[in-house]
C-alpha cells in the first residue's frame, strides 16, 4: 500500500504509479476476508429523499469566532473534522481552548499524560469542570466507554498514536491510521457525537498518512504559521458543511489563541518608510488583508544573479523580474533580488504582484513609494496590469485604514511614471 496516497497493490515497486512518488510502497498482511453480508437478517432501509427529516441539526457554536467563521457557523453533530499542522504550531492549545466553552467534552492524548494536559490548561486557565481526559492508545476500549458517557464532542490526539486490536501495525502505521480513522468515523455517524482529530503533516506540508483519512472526514482544516512568528492562519482545505474559502486569523501568545479582529492592523504594526517597502491588499478566504511586502535588491557578484522569496513563490518572483527587465526600464539582469512578506504570511494571491514589482524597482533605484500607498493587481507577461477579484472589498479595506489605491492604470510602466521612480 501507497502510504502517500493508500492506493493497494499487488507487489513491492520503487515508485507509485498512481501518485507518482518514491519509496513510499510499504508492505501490509492481509487476513482471512469474511463477506459482511454473510449471514445477515436485518434488511437494508431505503427512504425516499423528501420523506427523510432533518431534525435538530442546529450546529454547536465553539464561541471562537474565527473558528466558527471556518466552520461556516459551527460545529455540525455528529462531524468529524480533522486538524492538521506542524509540531508546535498550536493545534493542541486550540482544542484545549475549545473545550473549554463547550459543555461535556471528551479529551483523548495518546502522546501526553493527564498531568501534562493539566499543566497546560492550568497555564491556559481551563476552568471547565466538564472535560474528561482520557491517556490511552487504545481506541477501541476509548470508543465503548465514550459510547456510554455520551460527550458533546470527543476530541483524538493525535490520530498517528492510537491503534487497533482489530489490524496489524504499530500506532501511525498506513493500516492503522486508515482502520482507526473508519472506527472513528463510524462512531460519529452512529452516534451523533462530533469528533475531531488532529494529524500530523509531512515535511511538505501534506497530512501524514493515506490520503484516504481526508476522504472519511467531513471537513479538513490546517493551522499554519511560522514559528517564529506570533500570527497562526486556519484554513479550511474542505467542509461538507459550508465554504472552503474561509480563514481564522490568531496571534499565539502566553494565554494561548487569541483571535485577531483587525489582521491588517496586526501585519502592519512596524511598516517600514523605506525604498522597497509597501503595502499590498491580498485575501484570506473572504477577508480583505493589508500585508507589508518589502524586497531588497543588490548587485550580483557571479555570473547568476540570485533570487529569494519568504512568504512568496520563488517561481512567480522569477517570473515577475523576467517582466520586469523586458517591459521596463529596470535592467535586473546582474542584481539579486530578495523578497519578504512581513509576519510570517504565505501568500500564494496574484494580485500582490504589483506590490512585489514596484517594492523591487523601488529598492532598485533606491527610492520610496508614497507614503499610505496601497497596491494590488496581477502582473501579466506583457507587463499589463490586470483587474482582480473582489477589488472593492480590497479597496475598502485600505481606505478604511487610510491607505490610498491607484486609478485604474493598466501598464506597469505607466505606474512607474505615476509614481515618479
Amino acid at each position: 500500500m501507497c502510504d502517500n496516497c493508500g492506493n493497494e497493490f499487488s507487489s513491492w515497486s520503487g515508485r507509485c504509479t498512481m501518485c507518482g512518488e518514491w519509496n513510499t510502497l510499504k508492505e501490509i498482511k492481509i487476513g482471512n476476508i469474511k463477506s459482511k453480508s454473510a449471514g445477515r437478517s436485518t434488511e437494508i432501509k431505503i427512504e425516499n429523499l423528501n420523506n427523510i427529516k432533518i431534525g435538530n441539526a442546529t450546529r454547536i457554536s465553539t464561541k471562537i469566532g474565527e473558528l466558527d467563521r471556518v466552520l461556516g457557523g459551527g460545529i455540525v453533530p455528529g462531524s468529524i473534522i480533522l486538524l492538521g499542522g506542524e509540531p508546535g504550531i498550536g493545534k493542541s492549545t486550540l482544542l484545549l481552548q475549545l473545550a473549554n466553552n463547550l459543555k461535556k467534552v471528551l479529551y483523548l492524548s495518546a502522546e501526553e499524560s493527564a498531568p501534562q494536559i493539566k499543566i497546560r490548561a492550568d497555564r491556559l486557565k481551563i476552568d471547565n469542570k466538564e472535560i474528561s481526559l482520557v491517556s490511552d492508545y487504545d481506541i477501541d476500549s476509548i470508543l465503548f466507554e465514550a459510547e456510554k458517557n455520551r460527550p458533546d464532542i470527543l476530541i483524538v490526539d493525535s490520530i498517528q498514536t492510537i491503534s487497533t486490536g482489530n489490524s496489524d501495525g504499530s500506532p501511525g502505521s498506513i493500516v492503522q491510521v486508515r482502520e482507526c480513522g473508519m472506527l472513528l468515523q463510524q462512531f460519529a455517524k452512529r452516534t451523533g457525537i462530533s469528533v475531531i482529530i488532529i494529524g500530523h503533516v509531512t515535511k511538505d506540508g501534506s497530512l501524514a498518512g493515506p490520503r484516504i483519512l481526508e476522504h472519511l472526514v467531513d471537513v479538513v482544516l490546517y493551522l499554519e504559521g511560522e514559528r517564529f512568528h506570533d500570527a497562526r492562519i486556519l484554513r479550511g482545505v474542505k467542509n461538507r458543511f459550508g465554504a472552503t474559502n474561509e480563514a481564522g486569523i490568531f496571534s499565539l501568545g502566553d494565554k494561548g489563541m487569541v483571535e485577531v479582529k483587525n489582521p491588517s492592523e496586526l501585519f502592519l504594526s512596524e511598516k517600514q518608510d523605506e525604498p522597497g517597502c509597501v503595502v499590498a491588499a491580498t485575501l484570506e478566504g473572504t477577508r480583505p488583508i493589508l500585508v507589508e511586502v518589502q524586497a531588497l535588491t543588490v548587485p550580483t557578484k557571479f555570473g547568476f544573479p540570485k533570487r529569494t522569496s519568504s512568504g512568496f513563490d520563488l517561481n512567480r518572483l522569477n517570473l515577475l523580474a523576467a517582466v520586469i527587465s523586458k517591459k521596463t526600464s529596470v535592467n535586473l539582469l546582474n542584481s539579486d533580488i530578495y523578497v519578504n512578506i512581513v509576519g510570517g504570511m504565505k501568500i500564494k494571491d496574484p494580485a500582490i504582484d504589483l506590490a512585489v514589482c514596484l517594492a523591487v524597482i523601488s529598492s532598485f533605484k533606491n527610492k520610496k513609494l508614497p507614503n499610505k500607498l496601497c497596491l494590488f493587481g496581477e502582473v501579466g507577461l506583457s507587463g499589463e496590469v490586470r483587474a482582480v477579484v473582489r477589488q472593492k472589498d480590497r479597496e475598502k479595506e485600505a481606505v478604511a485604514l487610510g491607505y490610498k489605491v491607484l486609478p485604474g492604470i493598466k501598464n506597469l510602466s505607466q505606474i512607474i511614471l505615476e509614481l515618479k521612480i
